[in-house]
């Protein structure tokens, strides 16, 4: 069975506040269009959009503009004008930008729901359309997620595969998801394992400094004749 990240607990004064990636109104900007009848029925919505682009925040590899924006739309939404067009889009990336900024800076990014399943299945919660928008993030770039140690990108992304209900079907994870009080803790504690995966993905580990060489002594006696 696959295990979870282990976490060290750290008290409330320790853990720093979520910080809002948007503010309402934009959010709300976004909302409207995406749930807009100007955007294919199978673009994601604004919970999974917002997952998408945390995701694409943390992946170890940048995707190109183009390449995520037509993946989020499933192709080109109906923009009024060009307006319009370099609105939302800019809306989207800043959205990209901030969680990187925000986790770069050691802070928690504010996910777009309340950190708790109240006795649901993930799967019928915005915590689960937020998990299945992350995962659509790793899957534009599966290889690059796991291709410096799959068993470390395993561990750490089995949280965001459980709570997406993607993976019902897999054995591991159909006892996992029987676990209300796992999937509770791991909803409370979504902001920190993104940071987790941040700081492995885009943070190398320090490289220790080189230790100074010794001086070799000087030659005694030199230009001394025996």
């Amino acid at each position: 069975m696959q295990r979870f990240p282990a976490r060290a607990v750290m008290s409330d004064a320790e853990t720093p506040l979520p910080q809002p990636l948007l503010e309402d109104q934009e959010l709300d900007l976004l909302d409207d269009f995406l749930d807009s009848d100007r955007v294919d029925a199978d673009a994601l919505d604004l919970i999974g959009a917002h997952g998408f682009l945390v995701a694409l925040a943390v992946a170890p590899s940048d995707v190109p503009a183009a390449t995520w924006v037509a993946e989020l739309f499933h192709g080109e939404p109906a923009f009024e004008d060009d307006a319009e067009r370099e609105a939302i889009l800019g809306l989207l990336e800043r959205l990209r930008h901030t969680a990187i900024e925000v986790l770069e800076g050691g802070g928690l990014p504010e996910l777009p729901f309340e950190l708790e399943l109240g006795e649901l299945a993930p799967e019928e919660t915005p915590i689960g359309d937020w998990c299945a928008g992350f995962m659509e993030g790793v899957f534009l770039d599966e290889a690059a997620w796991f291709a410096d140690d799959e068993e470390a990108a395993a561990t750490l992304l089995l949280p965001f595969m459980l709570l997406s209900g993607l993976f019902e079907d897999e054995p591991d994870m159909a006892e996992l998801a029987g676990d209300s009080a796992r999937l509770e803790g791991l909803v409370a504690q979504l902001p920190e394992l993104l940071l987790d995966l941040y700081l492995h993905y885009r943070v190398p580990p320090e490289t220790p400094k080189p230790k100074p060489r010794r001086k070799a002594p000087a030659s005694r006696g030199k230009g001394h004749k025996r």
